[in-house]
């Protein structure tokens, strides 16, 4: 077998099928071994992974698979990383086999090709300074008002909070530009704008932030991969404990979910890492006066809706290696464009877009979302944009759904027959 330490030779390139490449995940016969592809090109990335600068599980997920959409989604400066790849290079595919493997759509996976040349060729991956400098300007104006209620009014700690609330939640939308590298065009200035943003004004590392989301845009919904899918064992479980009745999610929802968000906050707070300690010390610095914990969770109820509303409701399954449009559009989902939802949601209404082209300054998304629905008409492929309030809905009702298969496995442990016999019994 091909050692994954082993390096081709000058001018040689040795020949792999993707049932060989699909072998070396770091797991069964080949736990040393992990490779991927990337425009037919095969590299091993075995001791790699450690080393990647977007983080070891975002590569190791990609295992054994085709990273080619991916990696182009991540990677703003193509051409300068792929010059770190030539020491990874073990071979390439022989010319035999598809350019992906039998579980993608061959034909999709080349129209999005076309589709991001023709993006780029339009210019939608190159933001505009002015949208971005009234987004931080506008956030910035409902900081200083909050702080004027507060001098002007008196003790008036409803609007101050509502008012933490809103900049809060606008300084985290930019942050997410930020981070996705789409307001500046050099990466460097949107990651010290980020450190800045993300650390001195929401008090959190930027390092902790990207890991998790980049590594939820890289698996969106599936389950070991998806970050974001951590919280939903727990959230659900609390049923077995509080014996909660699905008629009363409804009414008991709110108030659950919104202290449950303020768990993330604490988690990157106590974890040990010097970024983590001085970003804190800093927020702390700024928001020394605002009642942080009451503030937060405005805030983090206000984000857990918007950033819940495209994927709850959506597909959540194990990887299946699907292609890169089939993975983010059975997890993602649109809410109707218009002037409020922009603005309430940081364009996060156009998750499709996002999703499908996570470097694009989020002003681009409604230009480039009829492009996406032609490309998911000619294959078939499920578009699904919605209203709000009906976002908003189907997050409830995902959660009833889920709650009954918690509340059948746990009935089905106890050797309780029903959801009437149970509530007799407590």
């Amino acid at each position: 077998h091909h050692k994954g330490k082993t390096k081709v030779e000058p001018g040689v390139l040795e020949l792999f099928t993707w049932e060989e490449v699909g072998l070396r995940t770091g797991k069964g016969n080949f736990k040393e071994e992990r490779w991927l592809v990337i425009n037919r090109k095969v590299y091993d990335v075995s001791q790699f992974y450690l080393q990647h600068p977007g983080g070891p599980r975002l590569i190791r997920h990609y295992s054994g698979q085709d990273a080619t959409d991916a990696f182009i989604a991540f990677h703003k400066d193509e051409d300068l990383v792929k010059k770190y790849l030539n020491s990874l290079l073990i071979g390439e595919l022989t010319p035999d086999q598809p350019s992906c493997e039998p579980t993608k759509n061959e034909m999709l996976v080349h129209d999005f090709h076309e589709l991001r040349m023709k993006v780029k060729k339009m210019g939608l991956l190159k933001s505009s300074v002015p949208f971005f400098a009234f987004i931080f300007l506008h956030a910035f104006l409902l900081d200083m008002a909050s702080w004027f209620t507060i001098w002007y009014f008196g003790k008036s700690w409803v609007p101050f909070l509502i008012g933490v609330a809103m900049f809060t939640i606008q300084y985290g939308f930019f942050q997410h530009d930020l981070g996705h590298i789409s307001v500046f065009q050099k990466p460097k200035w949107n990651r010290l704008a980020h450190t800045f943003v993300m650390g001195i004004l929401k008090g959190g590392p930027k390092s902790w932030w990207i890991d998790l989301h980049n590594r939820h845009h890289a698996k969106p919904n599936c389950f070991l991969k998806d970050p974001d899918l951590n919280m939903h064992p727990f959230l659900f479980s609390l049923g077995k404990i509080l014996n909660i009745l699905h008629s009363d999610i409804c009414s008991q929802g709110l108030v659950i979910l919104a202290p449950l968000t303020f768990i993330a906050f604490v988690h990157f707070v106590s974890k040990d890492d010097k970024d983590n300690e001085k970003n804190c010390k800093s927020f702390l610095i700024v928001l020394f006066l605002k009642i942080t914990y009451f503030h937060r969770s405005l805030e983090s109820t206000w984000f857990l809706w918007v950033s819940q509303m495209n994927h709850i409701p959506m597909n959540i399954s194990y990887d299946q290696n699907l292609d890169w449009v089939s993975s983010q559009l059975s997890a993602t989902c649109n809410v109707d464009h218009s002037w409020f939802n922009d603005w309430f949601t940081g364009h996060l209404n156009f998750q499709i877009e996002h999703h499908l082209f996570p470097t694009m300054p989020r002003h681009n998304y409604c230009k480039v979302a009829p492009l996406v629905k032609s490309l998911c008409a000619k294959h078939g492929v499920h578009y699904e944009c919605k209203p709000i309030l009906t976002a908003f809905a189907d997050i409830l009702h995902s959660l009833k759904e889920y709650g009954q298969d918690w509340q059948e496995a746990y009935l089905h442990e106890l050797g309780v027959g029903d959801v009437q016999t149970a509530t007799e019994i407590h």
